[in-house]
């Protein structure tokens, strides 16, 4: 029998001590390691299940647009997108054309393509829902495009801009040769329509709360206005402090908020004062009807009641010319019934002859 000297067994302990030493440490280096979907921006939330899709260079901003689920709201969402893709409002042009106010890029339903991205803080403590102004590009991926594709386009139209300017250019409109397909244009539309649904949320607390067309509603105010949408400061006082507390009590109907008409008339009569609402008639007829908590038993009968409220623009360029045509007119009638008399005294004399 082998004897083992007492300095071996030392050596040994030694060296099963390191080992356990060095798998607590490792085990304690696993617990430090971040989970895969923490963000740096604490303004947006975190995504639980990511769709596979996703790879590490997308961003917080696609991700979130990408997990949208068509049970997150009570519409659908292609009902919206079918509105904002109705020429009556923002056209489709599967080229890049120039905004007729801003010159930026637009393409498909008015997507615009060179914004940055913008901060955008909620000022409202007690909704907890952030806003998502991400850039061009980032809605442009989450759409599921190629990036180098936007490059390109983005290239082209300074060029196009450069040799034509912005009427120029405008006037080539009908005539530009596509630069990206329907199924594309489509897919900027439903990420763009996406974005507006979240940010709705953010503008108002209450967003769960509202029926289908009420989201809806909101929703294409924050698509057509944007960012603008803060400076309405008596409707977002009215959607969010001015709602009646009978309405939000913890015992109340789930339908309460929603159903409540003087309320809406309220939010709707003052949607129906701002300048939005005059200079673009036909288009808040539509969206300030919706508001109505009977829309969907009768939505031209809703709109009908909005239109006989809601009165155009005054342009009072047109207004002062009409002003001097109506002078015109009077100086005109007036010749022409001097005239008439001037005629009938000369037959009287050659009678009277």
């Amino acid at each position: 029998m082998r004897v083992i000297s007492p300095q071996l067994v030392l050596t040994l302990a030694a060296i099963l001590c390191a080992a356990a030493a060095g798998r607590d440490a490792r085990a304690q280096e696993t617990n430090l390691v971040p989970e895969p979907n923490a963000s740096s921006q604490p303004s947006l939330p975190v995504i639980a299940s990511p769709d596979p899709a996703f790879t590490s260079t997308d961003s917080p901003a696609v991700q979130i647009l990408r997990s949208f689920k068509d049970s997150d709201i009570k519409f659908d969402i292609r009902d919206l997108m079918d509105t904002l893709r109705d020429k009556r409002h923002e056209g489709w042009v599967l080229a890049a054309y120039p905004d007729p106010k801003t010159s930026r890029p637009l393409i498909g339903a008015g997507f615009t393509l060179d914004l940055p991205e913008r901060p955008h803080a909620q000022p409202d403590l007690l909704n907890p829902h952030p806003f998502l102004e991400p850039s061009s590009a980032d809605l442009w991926r989450a759409a599921g495009l190629d990036p180098n594709r936007l490059d390109v386009i983005l290239d082209q139209y300074s060029d196009r801009f450069s040799m034509w300017k912005k009427k120029g250019f405008r006037r080539r409109i009908p005539a530009l040769a596509p630069q990206i397909t329907e199924d594309d244009a489509t897919q900027l539309l439903r990420i763009a329509a996406i974005q507006s649904v979240y940010n709705a949320r953010a503008y108002c607390r209450n967003f769960d709360r509202l029926t289908g067309p009420q989201q809806m509603a909101l929703s294409q105010l924050v698509y057509q206005i944007g960012v603008n949408l803060v400076r309405f400061d008596g409707f977002l006082s009215l959607i969010n402090d001015g709602a009646p507390a009978t309405a939000l009590a913890a015992d109340a109907p789930a339908e309460a908020l929603a159903s409540d008409r003087d309320y809406w008339l309220s939010v709707q009569h003052v949607l129906m004062q701002t300048q939005w609402a005059r200079l673009y008639r036909g288009r808040a007829i539509a969206v300030i009807a919706m508001l109505d908590p009977a829309y969907s038993d009768s939505p031209s009968a809703a709109e009908h009641l909005v239109g006989a409220s809601l009165r155009p623009a005054v342009a009072h360029r047109r207004r002062g010319h009409a002003a001097s045509l109506n002078q015109v007119s009077d100086r005109v009638s007036s010749h022409r019934g001097a005239h008439a008399a001037s005629h009938k005294r000369r037959t009287r004399a050659k009678r009277r002859a």
